[in-house]
Protein backbone atom coordinates (compact mmCIF):
# COMPACT_ATOMS: atom_id res chain seq x y z
CA UNK A 1 0.00 0.00 0.00
CA UNK A 2 2.96 2.56 0.86
CA UNK A 3 4.33 2.10 -2.60
CA UNK A 4 1.02 2.89 -3.62
CA UNK A 5 0.58 6.40 -2.15
CA UNK A 6 4.50 7.08 -3.17
CA UNK A 7 3.14 6.88 -6.79
CA UNK A 8 0.10 7.52 -6.48
CA UNK A 9 0.48 9.82 -9.79
CA UNK A 10 2.12 7.34 -11.96
CA UNK A 11 -0.71 4.68 -10.52
CA UNK A 12 -3.47 7.03 -11.52
CA UNK A 13 -2.24 8.38 -14.85
CA UNK A 14 -0.72 4.38 -15.93
CA UNK A 15 -4.58 3.43 -14.78
CA UNK A 16 -5.82 6.40 -17.40
CA UNK A 17 -3.71 5.14 -20.01
CA UNK A 18 -4.33 1.48 -19.45
CA UNK A 19 -7.98 2.21 -19.96
CA UNK A 20 -7.62 4.43 -22.92
CA UNK A 21 -5.14 2.40 -24.69
CA UNK A 22 -7.45 -0.71 -24.01
CA UNK A 23 -10.78 0.19 -24.98
CA UNK A 24 -8.84 1.81 -28.26
CA UNK A 25 -7.46 -1.65 -29.12
CA UNK A 26 -10.26 -3.62 -28.12
CA UNK A 27 -12.60 -1.28 -30.33
CA UNK A 28 -10.22 -2.12 -33.39
CA UNK A 29 -10.21 -6.01 -32.54
CA UNK A 30 -13.50 -6.16 -32.83
CA UNK A 31 -14.42 -3.65 -35.12
CA UNK A 32 -11.51 -3.83 -37.86
CA UNK A 33 -14.22 -3.66 -40.46
CA UNK A 34 -15.61 -0.53 -39.32
CA UNK A 35 -12.37 1.11 -38.90
CA UNK A 36 -10.79 0.03 -41.92
CA UNK A 37 -13.41 1.73 -43.44
CA UNK A 38 -14.11 4.74 -41.35
CA UNK A 39 -10.25 5.29 -41.79
CA UNK A 40 -9.92 4.74 -45.49
CA UNK A 41 -12.54 7.51 -46.08
CA UNK A 42 -10.45 9.92 -43.62
CA UNK A 43 -6.89 9.55 -45.36
CA UNK A 44 -8.79 9.14 -48.76
CA UNK A 45 -7.43 12.46 -49.68
CA UNK A 46 -4.10 12.23 -48.02
CA UNK A 47 -0.52 10.53 -48.77
CA UNK A 48 -1.58 7.88 -46.81
CA UNK A 49 -4.45 6.42 -48.67
CA UNK A 50 -2.87 3.20 -50.01
CA UNK A 51 -1.41 2.44 -46.31
CA UNK A 52 -4.10 1.95 -44.52
CA UNK A 53 -4.32 -1.24 -43.59
CA UNK A 54 -0.71 -1.36 -42.48
CA UNK A 55 -1.11 1.42 -40.51
CA UNK A 56 -3.83 -0.02 -38.52
CA UNK A 57 -2.39 -2.67 -38.01
CA UNK A 58 1.04 -0.71 -36.44
CA UNK A 59 -1.17 1.63 -34.16
CA UNK A 60 -2.98 -1.59 -33.11
CA UNK A 61 0.04 -3.21 -31.97
CA UNK A 62 1.59 -0.31 -30.53
CA UNK A 63 -0.95 0.44 -28.57
CA UNK A 64 -1.75 -3.28 -27.32
CA UNK A 65 2.27 -3.64 -26.32
CA UNK A 66 1.68 -0.03 -24.76
CA UNK A 67 -1.48 -1.44 -22.63
CA UNK A 68 0.87 -4.99 -21.72
CA UNK A 69 3.85 -2.29 -20.68
CA UNK A 70 1.92 -0.11 -18.43
CA UNK A 71 -0.18 -2.67 -16.47
CA UNK A 72 3.36 -4.71 -15.99
CA UNK A 73 4.63 -1.46 -15.02
CA UNK A 74 1.84 -0.74 -12.33
CA UNK A 75 2.38 -4.36 -11.39
CA UNK A 76 6.15 -3.43 -10.62
CA UNK A 77 5.42 0.19 -8.64
CA UNK A 78 2.95 -1.82 -6.31
CA UNK A 79 4.89 -4.61 -5.46
CA UNK A 80 8.41 -3.96 -6.61
CA UNK A 81 8.58 -0.30 -6.19
CA UNK A 82 10.13 -0.22 -9.52
CA UNK A 83 9.28 2.12 -12.54
CA UNK A 84 11.28 0.41 -15.66
CA UNK A 85 8.53 -1.20 -17.15
CA UNK A 86 6.17 1.91 -16.44
CA UNK A 87 8.44 4.12 -17.79
CA UNK A 88 8.77 2.14 -21.27
CA UNK A 89 4.97 1.92 -21.61
CA UNK A 90 5.29 5.84 -21.06
CA UNK A 91 7.54 5.67 -23.78
CA UNK A 92 5.21 3.93 -26.07
CA UNK A 93 2.38 5.64 -25.48
CA UNK A 94 3.90 8.68 -26.52
CA UNK A 95 5.17 6.82 -29.45
CA UNK A 96 1.19 5.55 -30.52
CA UNK A 97 0.18 9.22 -29.90
CA UNK A 98 2.58 10.80 -31.81
CA UNK A 99 1.70 8.30 -34.34
CA UNK A 100 -2.21 9.47 -34.49
CA UNK A 101 -1.40 12.61 -34.25
CA UNK A 102 0.65 12.71 -37.21
CA UNK A 103 -2.31 10.77 -39.11
CA UNK A 104 -4.81 13.35 -38.24
CA UNK A 105 -2.63 16.09 -39.44
CA UNK A 106 -2.39 14.40 -42.50
CA UNK A 107 -6.07 14.21 -42.76
CA UNK A 108 -5.86 17.94 -41.35
CA UNK A 109 -8.54 17.01 -38.59
CA UNK A 110 -7.47 19.38 -36.33
CA UNK A 111 -9.99 18.86 -33.62
CA UNK A 112 -8.91 15.33 -33.84
CA UNK A 113 -5.16 16.37 -32.95
CA UNK A 114 -6.29 19.10 -30.54
CA UNK A 115 -7.55 15.64 -28.77
CA UNK A 116 -4.85 13.67 -29.00
CA UNK A 117 -2.20 16.82 -27.58
CA UNK A 118 -4.73 16.05 -24.33
CA UNK A 119 -3.39 12.68 -24.00
CA UNK A 120 -0.01 13.27 -24.94
CA UNK A 121 0.31 15.86 -22.31
CA UNK A 122 -0.76 13.12 -19.78
CA UNK A 123 2.03 10.56 -21.63
CA UNK A 124 4.71 12.89 -21.46
CA UNK A 125 4.20 13.99 -17.68
CA UNK A 126 4.45 10.66 -17.00
CA UNK A 127 7.32 10.09 -18.85
CA UNK A 128 8.43 13.11 -16.85
CA UNK A 129 7.54 11.54 -13.23
CA UNK A 130 9.26 8.09 -13.99
CA UNK A 131 12.79 9.46 -15.19
CA UNK A 132 15.37 9.05 -12.48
Amino acid sequence: MQNILNHAAEVLILLFLIITFMQSAIDKVFDWNGNLSWLKGHFSETPLKNAVLILLATVLIFEAVSVILCAIGLYYIIIENSTDFAFHGAILCCVSLLMLLFGQRMAKDYEGAKTIAVYFLISVFLVFLLQH
